[in-house]
């Protein structure tokens, strides 16, 4: 325990910072390559109406997703505040719940595919061509909810308690696997985007026995255990955080669904540009998405402990890691772009689309992650109100009215500036959300700061 409580106590911030983050980063690098490995694949039988299929069924991952953030990174808000405020049996309470409602809810989720099949496949916008192997996929990721919901929620739960080497481990088991399993369903078995969809699956019921496995052997100092399961005093701490941060994930999905039928006027071509071009920029925000995520768990133990001062640093220097991360990802993007889009399919058509997608799609690139170091930074101290309201913005009430005006002023040009555009727009609300909260909760004079880190924002 001791070892754990270094890094947030005592360790250097920049040390700290990276012991965090890298491995938080290679987790978010894990959920992308489940996503793109479909992709990748799929895109080696040089088929756009399978490719576009797996894009189209993109927001139902981003789902599954997006409830495994709401309730982990809820989860580990709470927990790292009250590891700092030395309050382990109510830590362990909140990780009993986050793991039987991931269960339930992702049952839940499965028996409501399966039975709304036709309804879901018309609200992800599919075509004639697409209905197909759409429906194909989705068939094999709707039972994969649970086991997504657990590797996601437990990822992120158990850096609470400075595991987040252990948390970078059990995401990477899964995506091995699927990456093994992949050209063998895809091309071996020629399956095509059902054999994706099975990789997929396997894959994350590994990654869940990991987790399930650590703890049933007394690895961490969190609980899976009934007994310790409540309702009470749990439910809304962790809903009240984690909700924005699955709205993150909810708008994403949204926005797709949204993106795709736009896109539909402009022919399956675009719509596999674009889905391969945004698979590609999921590199550089999900890289920048880990930064924030992972330096959560040091502010929260940080603002739970009254340590106003390290919470400052811990503060300013994650966000001069996110300006230069930013920075040297869209310049690799950029200079790589054509590599990349052609390593995931060969239709001239698609690539032509898809390398000029990813040059407009870049204008935001070094900025944006400055809004997941915010975010993160109001989740921690358990800013609900203002962490959803960034969390729904880049993807949400920016993006989606942003994106049917630049449509009818300039077409497709306009269709793909949406995004970048959205970025800006967020990235100027997150400073202006902060910067008085900040003020209010960490004012610089450090005796007020401890006496204000001891009141809990009111939500």
């Amino acid at each position: 325990m001791d070892n754990d409580n270094e890094q947030f106590e005592s360790m250097s911030v920049p040390k700290a910072i990276l012991k965090n983050a890298i491995p938080t980063i290679v987790g978010m690098i894990v959920i992308l390559i489940y996503n793109i490995a479909d992709t990748f694949f799929v895109g080696q039988t040089n088929d756009p109406i399978q490719v576009a299929a797996v894009s189209l069924a993109t927001p139902v991952f981003l789902l599954f997703m997006a409830t495994g953030n709401l309730i982990g990174i809820g989860g580990t808000s709470v927990i790292s505040r009250a590891f700092g405020e030395k309050r382990q049996a109510y830590a362990q309470q909140v990780s009993s719940f986050c793991f039987y409602a991931s269960w339930i809810v992702g049952i839940l989720f499965s028996l409501v595919f399966f039975v709304e099949m036709s309804t879901i496949l018309s609200a992800i916008g599919v075509s004639e061509d697409t209905i197909g192997p759409t429906r194909q996929y989705l068939l094999y990721i709707a039972p994969s909810a649970p086991f997504v919901i657990i590797s996601i929620a437990f990822g992120n739960i158990v850096r609470a308690e400075g595991k987040a080497k252990q948390a970078m481990i059990g995401m990477m088991l899964g995506t091995a696997l699927n990456i093994l399993l992949d050209p063998i369903f895809i091309i071996g078995l020629d399956m095509g985007v059902a054999g994706a969809a099975v990789a997929t699956l396997i894959g994350n019921i590994v990654s869940a026995g990991y987790f399930l496995s650590m703890f049933s052997r007394g690895r961490f100092r969190l609980s899976i255990a009934f007994k310790d399961f409540r309702i009470k005093g749990v439910l809304w701490p962790v809903v009240a955080i984690g909700v924005p941060a699955a709205l993150n994930n909810v708008m994403m999905s949204t926005s797709v669904i949204i993106l795709n039928n736009v896109l539909t006027a402009y022919g399956d071509v675009a719509i596999a540009a674009m889905g391969i071009a945004s698979k590609v920029m999921m590199i550089a925000v999900l890289l920048q998405i880990g930064l924030g995520a992972g330096i959560q768990p040091l502010l929260g133990y940080s603002f739970g402990a009254g340590n106003a001062q390290r919470f400052r640093s811990i503060l300013n220097v994650s966000m001069v890691y996110a300006l230069v991360m930013g920075s040297v990802l869209t310049l690799v993007t950029f200079l790589s772009s054509d590599l990349i889009i052609s390593a995931f399919i060969e239709d001239k058509s698609v690539v032509d689309q898809g390398v000029r997608f990813v040059h407009i799609l870049l204008f935001s690139g070094p900025i944006v992650g400055v809004m997941f170091v915010f975010i993160n930074t109001l989740q921690a101290m358990g800013a609900a109100r203002e962490s959803l309201v960034l969390s729904i913005s880049r993807q949400g009430f920016v993006f989606i009215p942003m994106l049917f005006v630049m449509n009818a002023w300039f077409g497709l040009d306009g269709v793909v500036f949406a995004q970048p555009t959205a970025d800006l727009v967020s990235v100027i609300m997150a400073v202006f959300l902060v910067y008085p909260y900040l003020k209010k909760y960490l004012p610089h004079d450090k005796e007020t700061a401890s006496l204000e880190l001891g009141e809990q924002p009111a939500q």
